[in-house]
């Protein structure tokens, strides 16, 4: 009898702590920018992060984040 679960038991990633981290953060910043159509200020700010430390996050999580909305114009 088994005291712990098969490794990858109901995860889509690799096991282990760094991987599975990774794994969430990576899920949560996908979420809060598409909560936040695609503008990284706004998904920071629910997040709670300063913006140039998401943006570094996207990059080095490689996260599929959509293009940023087009900033209007004044006229």
């Amino acid at each position: 009898m088994a005291i712990f679960p098969e490794p990858n038991a109901g995860f889509d990633v690799p096991f282990g702590y760094h991987c599975a981290v990774s794994a969430f953060k990576r899920r949560l910043i996908e979420s809060a920018l598409r909560d936040a159509a695609g503008n990284r200020t706004h998904a920071a700010r629910v997040l709670g992060l300063q913006r140039t430390y998401l943006l570094r996050l996207i990059r080095e999580l490689r996260v599929a984040a959509p293009p940023p909305p087009e900033r209007r114009r004044r006229e």
